[in-house]
């Protein structure tokens, strides 16, 4: 059942679908035009503008579809993360997409709001079909039903302007608080960069290999999106490892019907690689796994190093280091789908300080005592970004439903 359906709609809105509310656009033949992409956190924007779309464009741009300011952009297998926005800008994007001009009595900017609501996110997800290992696929036939909750026009305009201010005024404060974040993980990568340097001018390098057993990768299950709950099993994403903190919670639950494979379960103390993403600077990060009753396995994007005579939290760290870091990105490889990858013989090549092992735990201490006052502000601040954000998303959700009324103005 449609979640839309359940809300308490005020008396004087109404409800249709996308498709009688907008015309969907295919027109093509502007290779010309500027490429556009659809970000999550960002909406639509030339592709210029940011360095972190690893897509390829196409080799015929005649194929793109042309975009108009105004047009409310779909990218088909995002549009249940939030990937869509209003367009501000003239060019083309890929012929995956869904592009859609509101009629005129819709306001594009309200529109924008509305299906980036969390309600509206549910019922998109609701709608889209799961596409392994991580994705969904929404067709034109189930996006042109959904049900659009709208007001009369003049109020679509006082809540899209109204959340223009409010929600630029909380991005603003969320930018300034990301900004400080970035120059403390400046500050912590020179304690870390310190720290491996100081213990190489000691102790000289040795390489992983004189310290490992096996590098193993794990399997790659077909799993539902959400994480695994109590008495369930997971498997991990890159996301638990690449921040350099064992994160748990970023994890795939197991089908019921899958068996778990136990030769891919996770200990605590396990040390852990990534072996490959989309982003340079996300392959070869570590940590170390601490899982404690959770049944989590070993996705096959990520690598475990079986340690001999060596602590899994000094090799973490000494892999964190510039350079360590350096030894990595120069090993990375492109493989098939343009995913970067380090290879085994690469990671086990990796050298580190070569610190005998019963210096490690207080090595590993004495790096901890440095980082800890740096660490507990980043937690501090990434908080408050997350309640931002969620004030932001209670703000818009309120308002696009008619849960809340614009300040000033008549409900």
């Amino acid at each position: 059942m449609s979640i839309i359906s359940e809300l308490n709609k005020p008396h004087e809105w109404r409800l249709a679908p996308l498709g009688r509310l907008t015309v969907r656009m295919q027109i093509r033949e502007r290779p010309d035009l500027e490429p556009l992409s659809v970000f999550l956190d960002e909406g639509v924007v030339p592709r210029s503008y940011r360095d972190d779309n690893h897509n390829r464009l196409g080799d015929d741009l005649s194929k793109y579809l042309v975009v108009a300011p105004g047009d409310i952009v779909f990218n088909k297998l995002r549009t249940w993360q939030g990937g869509l926005g209003v367009s501000s800008h003239t060019g083309i994007v890929s012929p995956a997409y869904f592009v859609c001009r509101p009629l005129e009595d819709v306001n594009p900017r309200f529109l924008h709001y509305l299906l980036r609501s969390s309600v509206y996110l549910q019922e998109l997800t609701r709608i889209s079909k799961w596409m392994p290992p991580s994705q969904f696929d929404i067709s034109w036939d189930e996006l042109r039903r959904l049900p659009i909750l709208l007001p009369y026009i003049k109020l679509q305009h006082d809540i899209a302007d109204y959340l223009d201010t409010t929600t630029t005024r909380i991005d603003s404060l969320i930018s300034k608080k990301r900004r400080r974040l970035e120059l403390i993980d400046e500050r912590l990568q020179a304690q870390r960069d310190d720290w491996f340097q100081s213990l190489v001018s000691v102790h000289g390098l040795v390489s992983i290999r004189r310290w490992s057993h096996a590098i193993e990768q794990g399997w790659s299950p077909v799993c539902d999106s959400e994480p695994a709950g109590l008495g369930e099993s997971g498997v991990i994403k890159t996301s638990a490892v690449s921040s350099g903190r064992f994160v748990a919670a970023n994890n795939k639950r197991l089908p019921p019907e899958t068996e778990c494979d136990t030769r891919w379960l996770l200990h605590d103390g396990d040390l852990l690689v990534t072996r490959g993403s989309g982003s340079r600077s996300m392959v070869g990060r570590a940590c170390v796994a601490y899982v404690g009753t959770q049944s989590l396995t070993l996705s096959d994007l990520v690598y475990r190093v079986r340690l001999t005579q060596a602590d899994p939290e000094f090799v973490a760290a000494a892999l964190l280091s510039s350079p360590a870091r350096a030894q990595i990105e120069s090993s990375i490889r492109t493989d098939v789908g343009l995913t970067l990858k380090i290879r085994r013989d690469d990671l086990a090549a990796v050298r580190v300080p070569a610190v005998p092992f019963n210096r490690h735990m207080s090595e590993v201490a004495r790096l901890t005592d440095r980082l800890s006052p740096q660490r507990a502000a980043k937690l501090l601040i990434e908080r408050q970004i997350e309640l931002l954000t969620e004030r932001k998303q209670a703000l818009i959700s309120a308002l696009v439903s008619g849960e809340v009324s614009v300040p000033g103005t008549l409900p």
